[in-house]
């Protein structure tokens, strides 16, 4: 089961499971569009993937399968990816 995390990783912006602005890589780090496309570049910058836009889980799912509460957030920032 896909992990919904509630924020981006890198400006702890909020990402409720319905939202439009968000991707996750393959390892379901969770990012806001506007970090993924500019600060990081399109590539994450833990495991150096890609980013799609992440599915949105039908209400009737969600209190079946709730989101995550757990917030991750980079702990030294987002380097942008001409800085890496």
């Amino acid at each position: 089961m896909l992990e919904l995390r509630p924020n981006c990783e890198c400006c702890d912006r909020d990402l409720p499971p319905a939202a439009t602005n968000a991707v996750i890589c393959t390892f379901e780090c969770t990012f806001c569009t506007d970090c993924a496309d500019g600060v990081l570049g399109g590539t994450c910058p833990n495991c150096g993937g890609n980013f799609s836009a992440r599915p949105i889980r039908p209400a009737a799912m969600l209190l079946k399968y709730p989101a995550s509460t757990k917030r991750v957030l980079k702990a030294e920032g987002c380097t942008p990816k001409s800085a890496a």
